[in-house]
């Protein structure tokens, strides 16, 4: 995307909703320039009718008149950049809010290939440098360039000879600001995404904490944290060095721009070409140019950086999803809850050997069905099908005779319960956590579904009960603690197909009991598909397939399977002598 493309799109969705605010500062900036050139201009009457021609009349106008002046300029400058950090907020808000539409839309796979730290970073840093273009560069554009005005005309006004040499420097200052602009572009881009490794790492960090004390890798982590602290230091310390070059060029060209001036205006003085007054009037509207000047002269930094910033950024907003709703799609209606595998093929990336292959499977509405297979055989993978988590390259899944294609996504998604081994819990209340399932639930209804689950008996046991904090994914509890909690959500939910991967798995005894209780009251004439990592659970099921490598390689009631498939057969045999 071109810088022209970018910024006319920053324009239209960020900041043209404000242009009234923006014009309002410009506004007050107009003010500023007028009162910073009335400054400048008052030194030349200060001079002659105080100090030279000593009229008394004027020693109480004079300085009440500049009093004035930088009353003026403080009071709009004040004005203006209020109003544009309100705008800059607004923007700050409007960018992200999109960020986070799209990261509450987008697909799985997106999600599942995106680096959290890398999505903080552009979140935080990208969309602040976005903000810094769109509104402090903004501002600092049209304060400088009308205060630069308003100063040059008071010095063509006092001479046009010494404005000429002083004009001199601003596009050599321009043309030196547009070099390092271009190499901060590039070095901002670099910084970024460290930035991103870097608080990928940190999240990893506290994610694994205690795998990093077991394994007693506390040496080797700080080594792995040098590294990336290492590597962040080395581009900001390089993105620092190319913004602080901008002040010696600038001192060294300003230098060269006063020592002329000084030359020229003594030669002007000894010529009586021009008057002392004249000169200080001059030297103090050019040295308060010589802030805007050297302000326009960075700002090309600032946009190169914000340019940078958005080239990450827009990308994520425009994000397109492949799993979609059709023009044409109509609401799914459920009446015994059927489900069909027909010639299902699927693999999670088109440059990778397909997970599932031609599968086909035959769920019944209102009773469970098993999948039962070694791990990464793709049983996981047919869960996630049903909800549309992803599209199939090939084949199609059925329900009641409607293709969930052909079915909007949010009423399919109404229908399903989704229970995982990996519980997923907010760092909320007990009481938000099971109610994220339905936000209308009553409080009777919270109780009751935490009943049904067990999960009720261990709660009434905290202190603050359903108002108890549990962290972050449900730190403060136990596995089954969680899942009892994650069923309990389910049931508030009263979805009439229910997907239990695994729910059962790594849990004591006594849990698994309270748990599998849980889950008949939460199946109970539900269309239920479980994974079963225990096959005992799910003996009673009135169809367990087998799967393996992508396929189906036999399918029945649990006496059936012991004769007909091998596979199924040695499974079970395994796990009676385990006990």
């Amino acid at each position: 995307m071109k810088n022209s493309e970018i910024l006319k799109r920053l324009y239209k969705d960020y900041t043209k909703k404000y242009l009234k605010n923006i014009l309002l500062s410009v506004f007050f900036t107009l003010i500023l320039a007028g009162s910073t050139s009335a400054v400048a201009y008052l030194l030349d009457p200060a001079i002659k009718q105080l100090f030279i021609e000593q009229n008394k009349s004027s020693m109480y106008i004079i300085p009440l008149l500049i009093i004035l002046a930088f009353a003026l300029k403080g009071g709009s400058l004040y004005f203006a950049k209020v109003i544009m950090i309100n705008v800059s907020e607004e923007v700050r808000k409007d960018i992200q809010m999109d960020m986070f539409g799209t990261l509450i839309k987008a697909d799985t796979q997106l999600i599942d290939n995106k680096h959290s730290g890398k999505f903080v970073t552009n979140l935080t840093n990208d969309v602040g440098s976005i903000v810094t273009l769109v509104s402090v560069a903004i501002l600092n554009l049209f304060k400088d360039s009308l205060t630069l005005i308003g100063l040059l005309t008071v010095m063509f006004y006092q001479n046009w000879k010494l404005s000429l040499i002083a004009i001199i420097m601003i596009p050599l200052a321009s043309t030196a600001a547009r070099t390092l602009g271009k190499r901060i572009g590039k070095v901002a881009t670099q910084q970024m995404n460290r930035a991103g490794v870097l608080n990928t790492y940190l999240i990893e960090i506290f994610k694994n904490h205690k795998l990093m004390k077991i394994f007693q890798k506390e040496t080797y982590e700080k080594k792995r944290a040098d590294d990336f602290i290492d590597k962040h230091k080395e581009t900001s310390r390089k993105i620092n060095i190319v913004h602080v070059r901008a002040s010696p060029i600038m001192e060294f060209l300003t230098g060269i721009m006063i020592a002329c001036l000084i030359f020229v205006s003594a030669k002007l003085v000894m010529n009586n070409e021009l008057e002392v007054s004249n000169f200080f009037s001059f030297l103090a509207a050019m040295m308060l140019a010589y802030q805007p000047v050297r302000s326009l002269a960075t700002l090309n930094i600032t946009i190169f950086h914000g340019l940078a910033g958005a080239r990450r950024v827009l990308p994520i907003i425009d994000n397109i999803n492949l799993v979609k709703d059709k023009t044409d799609s109509k609401d799914l209606i459920l009446k015994r809850g059927n489900i069909s595998f027909k010639k299902v093929s699927f693999g999670y990336a088109s440059n990778e050997k397909n997970i599932l292959n031609s599968i086909n499977l035959e769920i019944p509405g209102g009773k469970m069905t098993a999948l039962v297979g070694h791990s990464g055989a793709g049983k996981s993978t047919i869960l996630n099908l049903i909800p549309r988590f992803f599209n199939v390259y090939d084949g199609d899944i059925i329900i009641d005779d409607q293709s969930i294609y052909d079915s909007k996504i949010y009423s399919l998604r109404k229908n399903i319960s989704l229970v995982s081994q990996d519980t997923t819990l907010f760092d909320d209340t007990i009481r938000n956590n099971v109610s994220y399932a339905n936000l209308d639930a009553s409080e009777e209804e919270i109780v009751s579904a935490a009943k049904y689950s067990f999960a009720d008996e261990f709660i009434n046991k905290l202190p603050e009960k359903y108002d108890t904090l549990i962290g972050e994914n449900g730190v403060r509890l136990s596995g089954g603690e969680k899942q009892r909690l994650s069923i309990a959500r389910a049931i508030l939910k009263k979805s009439p197909i229910i997907l239990l991967d695994e729910a059962t798995s790594s849990l004591d005894a006594e849990t698994e009991d309270k748990i599998q209780k849980a889950i008949v009251f939460l199946t109970k004439g539900r269309t239920t598909i479980v994974i079963a990592h225990r096959l005992s659970t799910v003996l009673n099921s009135e169809k367990i397939y087998v799967i393996d490598k992508g396929k189906v390689i036999g399918s029945g009631k649990h006496d059936e399977l012991l004769k007909t498939s091998e596979v199924y057969k040695n499974f079970y045999e395994k796990q009676i002598q385990k006990n």
